[in-house]
Parts: structure tokens; sequence; C-alpha cells
């Protein structure tokens, strides 16, 4: 089996260790089912292609939203407003 060298902090090995064992396995085991479960997030991310993709995405996002719907700008800027009157000297 092919080797590989892996450079980490002591901070971050000492959690990677604690994890492995938390879970029973090597560390060795732990970071090959680490960079599977990354593999995997991301198996199902596909690049957008097309306008039409960016399109459909958002779409998407707004149907997981549960009809939602974001401030208007003016809403916004009322927020921004608010918080810079907050810090300021009143003079």
């Amino acid at each position: 089996m092919p080797r590989i060298h892996l450079i980490v902090s002591e901070p971050d090995r000492t959690r990677y260790a604690a994890a492995a064992r938390r879970e029973g396995l090597s560390l060795s085991a732990w970071l090959r089912a680490a960079a599977g479960d990354r593999l995997d997030d991301r198996a199902d991310a596909e690049p957008f292609r097309t306008e039409d993709d960016v399109w459909r995405f958002f779409a998407e996002r707004d149907a997981e939203m549960d009809g939602g719907t974001e401030p208007d700008w003016e809403q916004h800027l009322d927020v921004i407003r608010g918080s810079r009157s907050r810090g300021a000297a009143g003079t």
C-alpha cells in the first residue's frame, strides 16, 4: 500500500488522534475516513457550466427557504443606518 507523509501542527495531530481514539480507529484509519468523507461530500458538487445551472442553483436554494423572503434593500439600509447611529457621538 502506498504511504503518504503528512505534516500537521502538534495541536492538530493531538486533535486528530483524540478523535480517532473516540471512534475506536487508528490515526491512519481516521485520516483515511476523514478524507473519504470530504470526497463524498463534494462528489455531488458540480461546477456551473451554463447560466441555466446558476439559475437552477438559486431556484433550489429558494425552495429550501420554505417561502421565506430576503429583506428588501431599504430594510438592509435601515439596519446599517441604525447600527451606525448607535456608534455615533450624537453631536
